[in-house]
């Protein structure tokens, strides 16, 4: 842990409502910028989220969900962020919890290291230098009981494991790896998962109200109703790779953002891809509507340090008009925020490119624009690489007005891969990464 983190016996938790409320004091932030050059975005000001014992949050949550929380602290609410109406406040949501790789005879298991963790929507207070937890909702079945991040399915999703790696856990179809967020007007949420990869529509309260997945998945055993309205092509989603990002338009249609391109028609195709999809879903009629090709730039463009194209993602985006989106392309070090316009002549839903006997595949083109795919066409709005101040891995954005952004970073609860993610006796061997919020100023607007 940072030597200004908070002594885990003095937070403080109020439970009224069954809640916990503002649990954590301020950390050392990074203050506010100076003023950069016409022209350059530049960071005004970070806040971080303070250290929160996650064994005193869940059970806050759902009252014995966490027996022993290993020294981890709240963290992981990276995944994305939303205004949530008032200045400063914003929707955040989990992803599945901590979890980690471990490499046993040569071969990498995924470690859980507190399989009860429950997903959970975290409403936040940006305050000064300080991140505020001010409300949370605990993602839950038809019958109220924890969805959690395990994984569902045997064969297509990886193996679950204790956190030693020692002792295989079991799948869980409830389980969700939650990422996007965001929330209707009738105050309900729509989250997006990486494992079906899934559109999950979930009350105000966060019962789970529909998740929508690929036609042909074949998810059975759950406590809430699944109906496969998607493509079935999603079923190629690479592990660990399934949608990410979240935007709401503002007629209230969905844009779903696939993070990497599809194994298609394998792996190794799917490793060496700079194309991906953008799916259109609309609440109303309850389907997908339109689908987009979205081409990567270079990875050594996106992020001068790397040179594996399959570090490619993306993480967010987020409606900034009628049909108008950010996009954010990034590697763990580096992201950089396209503007692209969803219109009818790109659409691509149900074509050959749907179609998982298509050959080449739209993963396999070298140039799909030349083969006739319209591709989205993009413009490079910032390159937050370049931003000093910006920490790595921002998986969420949210806009502020129409100059400033506010960002989000996931900081994967504190853990690292690797056997030395724990000490001898079973406790987190923090990486010092903590949550923050940090708004970056566009000079010349988006």
């Amino acid at each position: 842990m940072s030597p200004h983190t908070t002594s885990r016996s003095r937070v403080h938790r109020t439970v009224a409502t069954g809640l916990p409320l503002a649990l954590a004091a301020a950390l050392v932030a990074a203050g506010t910028a100076a003023a950069a050059p016409s022209g350059d975005a530049y960071v005004t000001r970070t806040a971080t989220l303070g250290d929160i014992p996650l064994g005193a949050f869940s059970n806050g949550l759902l009252p014995g969900s966490v027996d022993d929380d290993r020294g981890i602290d709240l963290g992981g609410i990276g995944s994305d962020i939303y205004p949530a109406g008032r200045k400063g406040e914003y929707w955040t949501v989990s992803d599945r919890g901590p979890n980690g790789q471990i490499k046993v005879a040569g071969k990498k298991r995924r470690t859980f290291p507190l399989p009860g963790f429950d997903p959970a929507i975290v409403k936040v207070w940006v305050s000064g230098d300080t991140v505020k937890v001010i409300d949370a909702v605990p993602i839950t079945t038809s019958s109220g009981k924890p969805v959690t991040g395990l994984p569902n399915q045997q064969g297509r999703d990886e193996a679950p494991y204790t956190y030693d790696a020692a002792t295989q856990l079991s799948y869980n179809p409830n389980g969700l790896d939650t990422e996007g967020i965001v929330r209707a007007e009738d105050g309900t949420f729509w989250l997006v998962d990486e494992y079906g990869p899934s559109l999950i529509h979930v009350s105000a309260r966060g019962k789970v109200l529909t998740r929508y997945v690929p036609r042909g998945l074949g998810l059975t055993g759950t406590d809430y109703p699944v109906v496969e309205a998607l493509p079935s092509v999603l079923l190629h989603r690479k592990i660990n790779r399934g949608f990410e990002g979240l935007a709401q338009l503002p007629g209230g249609d969905l844009v779903i953002a696939l993070q990497s391109p599809l194994s298609l028609p394998d792996a190794d195709a799917g490793d060496a891809s700079r194309t991906t999809r953008l799916l259109r879903f609309s609440p109303r009629k309850k389907a997908a509507t339109a689908e987009y090709a979205y081409r990567f730039d270079p990875v050594n463009v996106v992020d001068p340090s790397e040179d594996d194209t399959s570090e490619l993602k993306i993480s967010s985006v987020v409606a900034v008009g009628r049909d108008r989106l950010l996009v954010e392309e990034r590697t763990d070090k580096a992201a950089r925020l396209q503007l692209v316009k969803l219109q009818r002549k790109s659409d691509i839903l149900g074509g050959p490119w749907d179609d998982d006997t298509t050959s080449p595949s739209l993963e396999q083109l070298d140039d799909p624009a030349t083969a006739g795919v319209p591709v989205l066409t993009k413009r490079l709005v910032v390159d937050l690489g370049k931003v000093a101040g910006v920490p790595g891995k921002i998986e969420g954005i949210a806009r502020v007005d129409d100059d400033t952004l506010a960002l989000i970073n996931d900081n994967d609860f504190g853990m690292t891969d690797g056997a030395g993610a724990f000490d001898a006796q079973g406790r987190l061997v923090d990486s010092g990464v903590e949550t923050t919020v940090t708004y970056v100023r566009l000079p010349d607007g988006i």
